[in-house]
């Protein structure tokens, strides 16, 4: 009898004591676990911290002047990041980014600053827009962006007084001549300040040679009234016998 409870005895001791093993075990577990939680949140939490830190990057305004005016177009993509920056800053001349992009000819930051909404409109103390410039200047890449991007306002004229064309051809960019006809929008009979129009300065201010007598096909066959007068009262066809530009004359007469 006595061997029979010294049996149950030690039984009982030792499901006793498996019992807390496995308590232990369970225990241990469970902090493991709890551990791993709280570190993956740990680590999600600094995640979206970083990740919010990078969203909200704020920018002082004149640095995207700065950031043009150096090419720099990695800072410029930086900065266009920002959402409320603004774009259309303007500095001491009252030129825009996108203006000082497209004086300088930066195609690459001038279509960014594009694809974001600067204003291809806006124009500096002295009435340059990018629009106006691109076109008077030769910026053929940049104005030919400029057109299928955005809406160019065919109201508004440089310090003389003319349009987009006007210049482009009395300066013998003949592809933006082209391709603002091509667009259609441009006023190609408007008259400035002079009373000239892109037909009457592509004769009367230039020298007659290959590329001005293109220009004059080209106005001519997009419907360029010839019979218009300046301010002087004279027509493209006056300046063009004025002058002996006899190949001129001909597409003239």
């Amino acid at each position: 009898m006595k061997k029979v409870l010294g049996l149950i005895f030690l039984l009982t001791i030792l499901s006793a004591c498996s019992d807390k093993a496995e308590k232990e075990q369970v225990v241990t577990s469970d902090t493991s676990t709890i551990e791993t939680i709280s570190s993956s949140t740990s680590q999600s939490v600094e995640a979206t911290e970083q990740s919010s830190s990078h969203v909200l990057k704020k920018f002082e305004s004149g640095i995207l002047l700065q950031a043009v005016g150096n090419n720099d177009v990695n800072q410029v993509k930086e900065i266009l990041s920002d959402y409320d920056y603004i774009v259309d800053e303007q500095n001491e001349k009252g030129e825009t980014p996108l203006v000082i992009a497209t004086h300088n000819n930066q195609v690459e930051i001038a279509k960014l600053l594009i694809d974001v909404g600067a204003d291809v409109n806006k124009q500096d103390n002295i009435q340059d827009s990018a629009y106006l410039y691109a076109a008077a200047q030769g910026k053929t890449e940049i104005l030919a962006y400029i057109l299928e991007n955005s809406t160019p306002n065919q109201a508004i004229y440089n310090r003389f007084g003319g349009n987009a064309i006007i210049p482009a051809a009395e300066k013998g960019h003949l592809e933006n001549v082209k391709l603002l006809i091509e667009d259609g929008k441009v006023d190609i009979n408007h008259q400035n300040n002079s009373g000239y129009t892109a037909l009457i300065e592509a004769v009367a201010l230039r020298d007659g040679s290959k590329v001005y007598q293109n220009i004059v096909a080209e106005l001519l066959k997009a419907g360029a009234d010839k019979s218009l007068r300046d301010y002087s009262g004279r027509t493209a066809e006056d300046y063009a016998k004025q002058l002996g530009y006899t190949s001129i004359l001909k597409q003239l007469e």
